[in-house]
């Protein structure tokens, strides 16, 4: 490919991804707001679902993505990049977490799934604590 097209296609990526990610960003705050005004803020409610459905729509969307053909007015490629990559990042990045968590099971690395989601919300929380009292420092 040659380099000026190299960098339209880099190009259109950089939007594609921008676009999804403003998106799932603004969709992000609109749930949590509303969730905030229905249930109160004493549990994260808003979190709590936002993380459930992006888990749900991220194994929904990558399995027709890969299973289905694409549309054809976009590539696969440029749709995961706007959808999975840019919308759903920008919603929630547990979707992520647990999509590659399942991919793991799927392999037949169970354990090694199992070590994935334990070690990161162990070390996830204790990154935060430390963060925490990092910040605390006078």
């Amino acid at each position: 490919m040659p380099v000026e097209e190299q960098t339209v296609h880099v190009a259109v990526q950089i939007v594609l991804v921008a676009l999804g990610s403003a998106l799932g960003g603004l969709t992000r705050w609109g749930v949590a707001v509303a969730f905030g005004r229905l249930f109160g803020t004493g549990f994260p409610w808003g979190t709590f679902f936002i993380n459930v459905s992006g888990c749900l729509f991220l194994g929904w969307f990558m399995t027709v993505l890969s299973e289905r053909l694409p549309p054809a007015w976009i590539s696969g490629d440029n749709l995961k990049l706007m959808v999975a990559v840019g919308f759903t990042g920008a919603y929630t990045t547990f979707s992520t977490f647990e999509y590659e968590a399942h991919g793991l099971v799927e392999k037949g690395d169970g354990l090694l799934s199992l070590a994935y989601v334990f070690g990161s919300l162990f070390l996830g929380f204790l990154g935060v604590w430390l963060g925490v009292r990092l910040a605390r420092i006078h």
